[in-house]
């Protein structure tokens, strides 16, 4: 399986991340991933830091002359920001310049310095800060590629920011969209709805307020199998759910049509199953009309296109200090301070909905289908996909009952 893990803090030195479980031999290059965490940089109403905080690559290891190795693989992004920042995150023993008492609402400042007996809110909002995403993008470009070899393209678009919204039917990008849908400045696919939300962030900004919104994420050509049904931490919108959920800022996840599910009678709530030979192989020739459960039944992906809806709360970091809090020293009520912010960045928490998604679905296919190069790998998605349709005696070779 696929593992990852992430380090550093948002005005440290760097991020760093370390994946886990890679194949041999797939393609990597450093642009690779810098034109991930550009994407993750995108978004009408992102604040001027996205200009400034750079992400200086570095590949330290487990790949060589761009091909994985099948080590672990690990990877640097510089803070280019960091100059300003020496003496405030210096590693080294000493006191900070100022003692940030004030927590934010919203935020992890309170609960984090209880928990950990902090007295001063940056030993918690440094790391708690989605910067840390840019690690977690840098993994998941490794996972997309992994994916792309197994025939699967994930795509996100925002259906919704703030109380704008896309119309029900609207058009869902296709894998070959995702240009298109990078190219609007709020990442939306539908354009009457792209000029809505444009003027809900400008209301927004005008009054020194922030929105949340919702994306979308479609992942094309998810091979039947994977996940499970046999334990809850193997079922696979469980797992979706859990690694989406733990993007920052993000307060509910949706599976296919879960919420109007929830209010239709079973007739209609769920997907006839049909049969037509010459839908393919992947399927084994079984087809579904409609996508309610988006892509997933039992925990285990059914080889339609996999669905999943995230929604993020408004930022709760505010260009204008009208949220109450209570100082940690003095015990007085007053405003909670503020950092350099977004009105919105629901644009971009769409990319990184689409890392999320990929590393699980690659840890998942690499559960499912194993292999200790990109070469065997591939060729074992093959033989089972060639397998399916057939009788389990004909799977097996069988061509008789066993003995007694």
């Amino acid at each position: 399986m696929l593992r990852y893990l992430t380090a550093g803090e948002s005005h440290g030195r760097a991020l760093v991340v370390t994946v886990e479980g890679l194949p041999a031999g797939l393609p990597v290059r450093a642009d690779d991933i810098a034109s991930e965490l550009a994407r993750r940089r995108l978004g009408y109403g992102r604040g001027p830091r996205m200009r400034f905080e750079a992400d200086e690559i570095t590949l330290i290891g487990g790949i060589r002359h761009g091909r994985t190795l099948g080590s672990p693989v690990a990877i640097v992004i510089g803070n280019s920001e960091w100059p300003k920042w020496t003496e405030e995150m210096s590693p080294e023993p000493g006191a900070p310049a100022a003692v940030l008492t004030q927590p934010r609402p919203g935020h992890a400042d309170l609960p984090g310095m209880l928990k950990y007996g902090f007295d001063d809110a940056r030993d918690v909002l440094e790391r708690a800060s989605a910067r840390e995403t840019a690690a977690r993008v840098a993994a998941g470009t490794l996972a997309k590629l992994l994916l792309s070899h197994l025939g699967t393209s994930i795509v996100s678009h925002i259906v919704g920011l703030g109380p704008a919204t896309t119309a029900p039917g609207s058009p869902r990008p296709g894998p070959g969209d995702l240009d298109r849908v990078d190219e609007s400045s709020v990442r939306c696919f539908d354009p009457e709805a792209e000029e809505a939300m444009i003027a809900a962030v400008k209301a927004a900004a005008k009054e020194g307020d922030s929105l949340g919104g919702v994306a979308e994420v479609l992942a094309y050509g998810v091979p039947v199998g994977l996940g499970s049904h046999v334990h809850w931490d193997r079922k696979l919108d469980a797992n979706l759910a859990r690694a989406l959920m733990s993007i920052q800022a993000v307060k509910a996840v949706e599976i296919g049509e879960g919420w109007d599910n929830a209010g239709r009678r079973g007739s209609v709530a769920h997907d006839a199953i049909h049969y037509d030979e010459s839908a393919g192989r992947d399927t084994a020739g079984y087809v579904r009309p409609t996508d309610r459960a988006g892509g997933i039944e039992g925990g285990i992906s059914n080889g339609a296109l996999l669905v999943a809806r995230v929604a993020m709360k408004p930022l709760a970091t505010l260009n204008r200090p009208v949220l109450e809090t209570v100082d940690m020293v003095t015990k007085e009520s007053t405003v909670s301070f503020r950092e350099r912010t977004d009105v919105t960045a629901v644009p971009a928490m769409g990319v990184v909905a689409e890392t999320m998604t990929a590393l699980v679905l690659a840890s998942e296919a690499l559960r499912k289908f194993g292999g200790d190069s990109l070469a065997e790998v591939v060729r074992n998605r093959d033989g089972f996909v060639a397998a399916l349709g057939t009788t389990p005696s004909a799977a097996a070779g069988a061509t008789s009952p066993p003995p007694g």
